[in-house]
């Protein structure tokens, strides 16, 4: 009998890196919406979206991983995830995967990944001749910085 776990992951780009999020964090993946800008945020924070009638907070996650910024094009996505309970969307270059990790092809972050801060990444998983950076997604977001998107919807 096998006591390998498989983890799910929405699988994203960022350039030409993959990343992947956890399946049960993410409430839903949209087309990129008419974004709000709202004044006095952080740099990385676009700005609110209308989502069905709740108004969600929306963060460019080139911005938060200091990468080269690129205009939104039909690729682009907003990943709509849950972190301590407040919905965020994370605006990433494209999104249409969903792939099963086992756990023991999961490594942890290796120190050469230049392309974004450790901090962020969860781990390293192996699929068949990919890698994708899994991201920790309580690391994207501070609970200061969720306390302050909170206010933004209040």
């Amino acid at each position: 009998m096998s006591t390998q776990q498989e983890q799910k992951f929405v699988i994203f780009k960022l350039g030409e890196e993959s990343y992947g999020i956890d399946i049960l964090r993410v409430q839903g993946i949209e087309r990129m919406l008419e974004i709000t800008n709202v004044p006095k945020t952080a740099d990385f924070v676009e700005g609110v979206c209308n989502l069905r009638g709740s108004i969600v907070p929306v963060i460019d996650l080139r911005r938060r991983f200091s990468l080269e910024q690129k205009d939104y094009s039909d690729d682009t996505r907003i990943i709509v995830v849950s972190i301590d309970e407040v919905k965020v969307g994370l605006i990433v270059d494209s999104a249409n995967d969903v792939i099963s990790i086992n756990e023991e092809e999961i490594e942890p972050a290796p120190s050469v990944i230049d392309s974004i801060d450790n901090r962020f990444i969860k781990g390293v998983g192996k699929v068949d001749e990919r890698l994708i950076i899994l991201l920790d997604l309580q690391e994207i977001l501070k609970k200061e910085e969720i306390v302050k998107l909170q206010e933004i919807t209040d």
